[in-house]
């Protein structure tokens, strides 16, 4: 059976965000690459006698969609910030599709940053639906929980407490999310717009 494999990272040193957080959570991500895996293999295991393990069929099947997802999730979190902060730039096809959908970047901003601060632990995510070639801004509860189906992730914004409660306390949750933006490599998340968009 095919398995998925841990992606390394070359995370930099960052603004706000310790080396021991950033330790953690790429265990933790490791975590759902492993359960992933794991879930794979019983419902293989489990497959052979299916009537007789309906009900643990369905539990693990669901629990699929959490692992997975949150190994998914924190492959766009961790890639983000590889290669050190650098800008949008102004002549950027990601920056003009933001400001075609929200007339200016600082308004999709806000409207962004007001998302990820929703009550309870989750992501803030931007997509790209191909369908009606436009982007879309979603609240995803837990790893998977809302995710909006056929579109593809550009910007994926971690808010359990995981990733920032170490470093900031829970009050500080607003001063993450501002670290989070100083720390972005927006020329790979132009690179996740271009992919997407193709």
């Amino acid at each position: 059976m095919k398995t998925f494999v841990p992606q390394t990272f070359n995370i930099p040193t960052l603004k706000g965000i310790s080396q021991t957080t950033t330790d953690e959570h790429l265990k933790l991500y490791e975590g759902y690459v492993k359960n992933t895996n794991t879930i794979l293999e019983k419902i293989e295991t489990y497959t052979a006698k299916a009537e007789n393990n309906a009900y643990t069929l369905g539990e693990i099947q669901r629990r699929f969609g959490f692992e997975f997802d949150g190994m998914r999730n924190h492959e766009y979190y961790f890639r983000s910030f590889e290669g050190g902060s650098k800008p949008l730039t102004e002549n950027s096809e990601l920056k003009k599709a933001i400001q075609e959908e929200w007339g200016e970047y600082e308004k999709w901003l806000n409207r962004f940053k007001a998302i990820a601060l929703t009550r309870g632990i989750g992501w803030a995510m931007l997509y790209y639906d191909p369908q009606t070639k436009r982007l879309l801004n979603a609240w995803v509860d837990e790893q998977h929980l809302g995710h909006l189906t056929g579109l593809a992730p550009i910007l994926a914004l971690d808010m359990w407490e995981h990733s920032f409660v170490a470093d900031y306390l829970p009050s500080g949750k607003g001063k993450y999310v501002e670290d989070f933006f100083t720390n972005l490599n927006w020329q790979n998340i132009e690179r996740n717009f271009t992919e997407a968009s193709k």
